[in-house]
């Protein structure tokens, strides 16, 4: 069934939010989408799909309080076309270290030595395409390399991409997947089955750690957390009490200039910053939870940056950024996170 579009250019960002929601509050037809466009400098465009020819007049009726902002309507019909075809073509296959993402339409291009993790495009947040979440599947990557992690959790876990790809590079994970939309959670359940880790993969509806399966005395090993920047620093004590000394978490959803404070909150509740990672604007942290002892070590006289940089040479052929500052860990710590194939990094965040 073929749909109308209705175009109308205005002047001023208020004018076409103005605008705008008018189109979405009429009644008759009912507007299926109405967006709002940047068309040039100070000039956006409003575009409004409709099922049924909507009238011109009783369009600029609705908006004649506004003419001063509005320039010419106009009308056309969109020649049918098959959506979700277009749609999936638009999201072809997203490469991550080792995991390929991908839709059920791109099953039969995915080679035999990726990690395939099929997530269908329009369902809950996470389906690769977006940077923050590649850059997790990245980190999860680079980490389970080198070591074993036994209790993972995936907190704001959308579609469970990330708890998915967490379960199938470690298969022999307790891996909890957290959200608090219902809609996300019978997602990922949904997903975690196709990916056939729906036995390894526990989806439970919360928010944050606020559920018994999260709760001290209960210590994980890794915490994915794609949020936001906000409750993400709300979480830093509570993130620290459900991670075991030494355990990783992997922060995302932070735009580069939020990184600073986000980076601080954590440094400030017991964490240590391993790596930095940044893409199309955002900004993913890797930390680990350091004991007090550690984190009130400075360096020792007879070991400078140079030799630590030397010692971490290997992690930067990994991908990981390796640049120390005082005060910074021991020789010791040092030596434990060279074995685990971990990185740190030290930016001070002051």
């Amino acid at each position: 069934m073929p749909l109308f579009k209705l175009s109308i250019s205005t002047f001023g960002l208020e004018a076409g939010g103005a605008a705008s929601d008018l189109l979405t509050e009429l009644a008759e037809p009912r507007a299926l989408a109405v967006t709002l466009f940047e068309d040039g400098p100070a000039s956006f465009l409003i575009e409004a799909y409709y099922e049924t020819e909507p009238s011109l007049e009783a369009a600029a009726d609705a908006l004649s309080a506004l003419r001063a902002g509005l320039g010419e309507a106009m009308l056309e019909a969109v020649p049918e076309q098959n959506w979700v075809a277009l749609s999936q073509a638009a999201l072809p296959p997203i490469a991550a270290g080792r995991f390929v993402v991908h839709g059920g339409h791109d099953r039969a291009r995915v080679g035999a030595r990726r990690i395939a993790i099929e997530i269908e495009a329009g369902e809950a947040f996470g389906t690769g395409h977006n940077a923050t979440t590649a850059l997790c599947l990245e980190a999860i990557d680079r980490l389970t390399r080198h070591r074993c992690f036994a209790r993972v959790v995936d907190l704001g876990c959308g579609t469970g991409v990330l708890a998915i790809a967490a379960a199938r590079v470690l298969p022999g994970a307790r891996v909890l997947a957290v959200d608090n939309d219902p809609l996300a959670t019978a997602i990922a359940r949904t997903n975690a089955r196709l990916n056939g880790v729906g036995r390894h993969v526990r989806v439970i509806d919360a928010s944050g750690f606020a559920h018994p399966l999260l709760r001290p005395p209960r210590a994980f090993d890794l915490v994915l957390a794609n949020l936001l920047p906000g409750p993400l620093v709300e979480l830093a004590p509570a993130m620290r009490r459900a991670l075991r000394p030494g355990g990783v978490a992997v922060l995302s959803g932070v735009l580069d200039h939020q990184a600073r404070e986000v980076g601080a909150s954590y440094c400030a509740a017991g964490f240590r910053l391993l790596a930095r990672s940044r893409r199309a604007g955002w900004t993913v942290l890797t930390l680990v939870r350091v004991t007090p002892h550690s984190t009130r070590h400075s360096w020792p006289e007879r070991t400078c940056a140079a030799c630590a940089r030397k010692l971490l040479k290997p992690l930067a052929a990994l991908g990981y950024t390796v640049d120390i500052k005082p005060p910074a860990p021991p020789t010791s710590q040092l030596s434990f996170w060279l074995r685990q194939g971990v990185g740190f990094r030290d930016d001070g965040w002051a």
